[in-house]
């Protein structure tokens, strides 16, 4: 799963060369008991200035001079490959010792990884914020140790509100009223709503849950298309897009990092976001607030949907049996000084308890505070389903027809459904 929801990520193809961060050291066996751990890792720099390369040279230069003998060597991909290859590396019996991408539970299922049980501390397992703990294990197992975290809310250009003389919207209607008001003021995407292949599943996902619905049932099964989900894309298709509240872009072919640059150029009136974008529209002087999303007016006000939260996943291969060290390293790298100093760098969120109440880097920043008490009541996505990264890729897709002027939610919402039988089926 190509985590979308983290902006960091988009530029990471410049760095797309497998590039071994420290010196190739000694393996297992060649010289008492040394060990080369091999992490591969997604690169979440934009370029050589924001690398995630600076991080892990100090972490495995930190790391191996207080456990002299174990050294670490660290592989970078694009988050457009790293799925693709690290599978690759399992399947050809290559297996790296670590691996932090976007998804976990196709290589637990196959039995591959270890659990954090056998890697950490009672104390650092129970450290992870619950909703990202929940997420990260299958049945009770934690075997996709959260690392870093974020969350979305509902940003509005101040100045464009202002402008047209309307309030942060709580409810649909007023979120329509608000749009209709921008765009008589001739701004040009009233509401961003990019259901385009890049990350339409975070999208659909927010708007689902703001109508009581979601991706899942209470018992964790797919309700893809529940009367709740196909309700909330007949109120986009009837109130959003017959009048012409969305912009000059169709939502199927708007992808997230379009809308988020139209936002940055002060053309978007409302779109949903995450820490990242806050800090880039600050830079340029955007005035913005922050609301949790809006919900179905049959809901009512009061109610405040969970935010959508997606996490990033580090999990350990059993292949080359280096349980032991596997554990010293991540319980190193666990250490809040350490998470806090990635979060930081990408202004994401530590995926501990004890990071995000007392981040060793300085604190939090404020307005990131908001997005981290979002988080700690946050649904992710059903990553712990192995069936998940062929249902969103479908999702992804797909959803986007669902709203299209002469789309049908309800065709388009059981066609996703069908192949989300069939996916899990074949896991």
């Amino acid at each position: 799963m190509r985590r979308r929801t983290f902006g960091a990520a988009a530029g990471a193809a410049v760095l797309g060369l497998l590039l071994p961060l420290t010196g190739c050291g000694s393996t297992a066996g060649d010289s008492g008991d040394a060990v080369t751990l091999r992490l591969v890792a997604a690169e979440y720099g934009d370029g050589p200035s924001t690398s995630s390369k600076a991080f892990w040279d100090k972490m495995s230069d930190s790391f191996t001079a207080a456990h002299p003998g174990i050294e670490v060597e660290v592989t970078l991909l694009p988050w457009a490959d790293i799925d693709r290859e690290v599978s690759k590396m399992v399947k050809a019996g290559k297996a790296p010792d670590m691996a932090l991408m976007g998804g976990y539970s196709d290589f637990a299922a196959q039995g591959k990884l270890y659990s954090a049980e056998e890697l950490l501390s009672v104390t650092a397992e129970a450290n992870f914020l619950a909703p990202l703990a929940e997420a990260g294990s299958v049945g009770n197992t934690l075997y996709g140790l959260p690392f870093v975290a974020s969350s979305r809310l509902l940003f509005y250009n101040q100045a464009l509100f202002a402008k047209a003389g309307v309030n942060a919207p709580r409810t649909w209607s007023e979120l329509k009223s608000a749009a209709k008001a921008l765009k008589d003021k001739g701004v040009k995407y009233p509401y961003a709503l990019p259901l385009g292949p890049e990350e339409a599943h975070a999208e659909a996902m927010i708007w689902e849950l703001s109508n009581g619905g979601g991706y899942a049932d209470s018992s964790g099964n797919y309700s893809l298309a529940s009367d709740s989900n196909v309700e909330t894309f007949r109120w986009i298709k009837d109130n959003l897009v017959a009048p012409g509240l969305l912009g000059p872009v169709p939502p199927a072919q708007l992808n997230r990092q379009d809308a988020f640059a139209a936002f940055l150029r002060g053309e978007v009136g409302m779109l949903n976001g995450y820490p990242s974008l806050l800090h880039e529209a600050k830079a340029k002087g955007i005035g913005v607030g922050t609301v949790s999303m809006p919900v179905n007016d049959a809901l009512g006000s009061g109610e405040t949907p969970p935010a959508v939260g997606v996490a990033d996943w580090m999990m350990a291969f059993k292949q080359n049996g280096h349980r032991e060290q596997i554990g010293r390293f991540l319980d190193f790298v666990y250490q809040d000084k350490n998470l806090s100093d990635f979060a930081g760098r990408y202004h994401l969120l530590p995926s501990t308890i004890s990071a995000a109440r007392t981040p060793a880097g300085g604190g939090l920043d404020k307005g990131d505070e908001q997005f981290l008490t979002a988080l700690r009541g946050a649904q992710l996505y059903p990553v712990n389903d192995p069936s998940w990264v062929t249902v969103s890729d479908t999702i992804k897709r797909n959803i986007g027809r669902a709203v299209d002027p002469t789309g049908d939610p309800k065709g388009v919402l059981e066609g996703i459904a069908q192949k989300a039988r069939e996916a899990s089926k074949h896991h």
